[in-house]
């Protein structure tokens, strides 16, 4: 994902404006003024009637603002996101509705979210917790609030309808001010808001990772992911290594079991030779990319001493704790509790 930032603060992030089109349906439905709305805007009718045509993402950002004054709709993000259909959201969403468990569709929603907007970045925490974490880049985020309250509500939205649960964050910040939690907001999400933070974050239990999604279909899901890499076009050609492509295909084949050179090679497009002497000509091997991978991240989720070692182990690819902590001891000298411990703290819980 880095690449991605990397290439969009250089340049003017867009997004395929469906918030847009939704608050300008909004508008046209409560009979306003739609092209002097959109002249403010700096957007056209041409650009928001052809649906497939991507807008600037600070463009909808105004518009959004000034649809929200003329309705007037003080929350209108809120309110959009519980109208749109689900599936309109287009193939991140069914990458995401394909996907094995959570956390394989939020890794995807992760890697796959510029296809939407490119002006947020989301970004997926495993510390005791399971949190997205949305980012703004190239766009400032302290002229937006509709957006981002639209994105709030439509990934709580995503979240439930994938795994078919009434799943509820244990905590919400948002950068933007307000004078306090509005009552609908509190009753859709189940908790408070925190306002005038300094993130843009979701923070759900941490077993909601490994929520299986009701819709999960393994074949669909490899093939809707060839589709996803080609929307974001050639990720070698802006500059990400191979050694970086392999790193971001364990960690997210990881809780699954599926991690191994062959996999990686086929959702490369590689054969296994052709990966081995890639990686080779950046001085690495397979299972050294693999073994380096798995120790940082055990390392990163055992600092959590809330987190329990069986989930540990399933989020770097060991169904048995007694393999995880093998391997561990193996990687670090240690086991995995006397590591914890060593960290400042009693051992969490052993059962996910």
């Amino acid at each position: 994902m880095d690449s991605d930032e990397t290439r969009n603060v250089g340049s003017v992030p867009s997004a395929t404006g469906g918030i847009a089109r939704l608050a300008c349906d909004q508008l046209r439905e409560a009979g306003k003024d739609l092209t002097g709305v959109l002249s403010k805007a700096d957007l056209t009718l041409d650009e928001i009637d052809d649906r497939v045509r991507r807008i600037e993402v600070s463009a909808q950002i105004r518009l959004l603002g000034l649809a929200a004054e003329e309705l007037p709709d003080d929350f209108l993000g809120f309110h959009l996101a519980h109208k749109f259909e689900l599936g309109a959201v287009g193939l991140l969403y069914y990458v995401m509705a394909s996907s094995d468990h959570l956390l394989d569709a939020l890794r995807n929603a992760e890697r796959y979210g510029a296809i939407v907007n490119e002006g947020i970045r989301l970004r997926v925490r495993l510390d005791g917790s399971t949190a997205i974490e949305l980012n703004y880049v190239g766009v400032d985020r302290g002229s937006d609030r509709h957006q981002i309250e639209f994105w709030l509500v439509a990934m709580v939205r995503i979240c439930r309808k994938l795994t078919e649960t009434r799943l509820a964050p244990l905590q919400v910040k948002l950068r933007h001010s307000r004078p306090g939690t509005p009552p609908e907001f509190r009753s859709f999400l189940g908790c408070d808001i925190e306002f005038n933070a300094s993130t843009d974050e979701l923070v759900f239990p941490a077993a909601s990772a490994s929520l299986p999604i009701v819709g999960a279909d393994v074949h669909l899901n490899h093939l809707l992911v060839g589709y996803a890499d080609q929307a974001l076009g050639d990720r070698s050609a802006r500059g990400a290594t191979v050694r970086s492509r392999v790193e971001d295909l364990i960690v997210h084949l990881l809780p699954h079991g599926k991690a191994n050179v062959s996999e990686v090679a086929r959702r490369l497009g590689m054969s296994r030779r052709t990966l081995a002497r890639s990686l080779s000509a950046e001085g690495a091997t397979f299972s050294e990319v693999l073994e380096q991978e798995r120790t940082a991240l055990a390392k990163g989720y055992l600092d959590d001493k809330e987190l329990p070692i069986s989930q540990v182990a399933w989020l770097v690819g060991y169904r048995e704790i007694s393999s995880f902590t093998h391997a561990f001891a193996r990687w670090t000298g240690m086991t995995p509790r006397r590591f914890r411990m060593s960290a400042g703290g009693a051992d969490g819980p052993l059962s996910a």
